[in-house]
């Protein structure tokens, strides 16, 4: 076998080896993204979408084809390996795949301007920095215009950048948005747990439990009652185990305020100061930040 560099180049990524941590970009393949499709050197925009703009499947605009719709949405989706902060705006148009039009093409074009602004963006991850897991996890409450279900979320970090996320369209249709986070609070405990384990098999011990934010108080009291009211009983059946998970010690659901709550960056548009702040709350950032020395 012969002798293997420094890791530089792994499935369109780039990896940069700093001395405060590791970068991982895929600025060339962004810039191949754009070229593709004719929107390089365009105008950049500051966020991938419009705040409060609904988008649905029937909305009278005129068919684009979708051989071009769906090549766009995959060139898309694949670069979200490395930029998190594209993944609601990508994951929501992925739904229109069968009903595409002129607008949706026109909110992925603008995701594209957004690329053109961000190119040298990625995830950074910090050297010396403990490797603690922490989730996030929060739900859109029947935020798809076109059946009303919601859409559950929730994210992961090892003390700084993000490494693995998941935006589930739920198939049951929560009444309370306090039922839909409690539905995301149970997927993510189950995802908490498998991903402990791999660590575990790594070698990779955590003793204390595994800290999992919400934004929800009543999630959070829900799951800490030990108590089954009748209002609940249909969803604490199913999800039973994430208060056994609590019990054990092996989950702890914290509330945390809105405005700290990552996983909004997966729900919904959100305007430039939010979703910057959480954008850098990701681990997302550009190679060389401004008043850096070089590495």
């Amino acid at each position: 076998m012969s002798e293997m560099d420094i890791l530089k180049h792994f499935l369109g990524m780039e990896i940069t080896q700093m001395k405060d941590g590791v970068f991982i970009s895929q600025k060339i393949y962004a810039e191949k993204v754009l070229k593709k499709f004719n929107m390089f050197g365009c105008k950049s925009m500051s966020t991938p979408l419009v705040v409060n703009e609904k988008l649905i499947k029937e909305n009278c605009g005129k068919k684009v084809d979708v051989t071009l719709y769906r090549s766009l949405v995959g060139n898309l989706l694949y670069l979200t390996v490395t930029r998190p902060d594209i993944m609601f705006a990508t994951s929501l148009l992925s739904r229109f795949m069968h009903s595409r039009s002129h607008i949706h093409f026109g909110v992925a074009k603008r995701v594209l301007r957004y690329i053109q602004g961000t190119m040298d963006y990625g995830i950074r991850f910090k050297k010396n920095v403990e490797p603690k897991l922490v989730g996030y996890c929060d739900s859109d409450w029947g935020g798809c215009q076109d059946d009303m279900q919601s859409t559950s979320v929730y994210v992961f970090s090892l003390g700084n950048g993000v490494f693995f996320m998941v935006l589930k369209k739920t198939t049951n249709r929560c009444s309370i948005i306090g039922e839909a986070e409690y539905v995301s609070a149970a997927l993510a405990t189950s995802h908490a747990i498998w991903l402990k384990r791999i660590f575990e098999d790594f070698g990779e011990i955590q003793d204390e439990g595994i800290e999992i934010f919400c934004d929800n108080k009543s999630t959070i009291a829900i799951a800490k009652n030990p108590i089954h009211h009748s209002r609940t009983k249909h969803i604490a059946l199913k999800h039973q185990f994430i208060r056994e998970t609590i019990e054990a010690g092996e989950i702890q659901l914290k509330f945390c305020k809105s405005e700290e709550q990552l996983a909004d960056i997966f729900t919904q548009a959100l305007p430039k100061e939010k979703f910057e702040q959480l954008r850098e709350m990701m681990g997302v950032l550009p190679l060389h930040i401004k008043g850096e020395c070089g590495s």
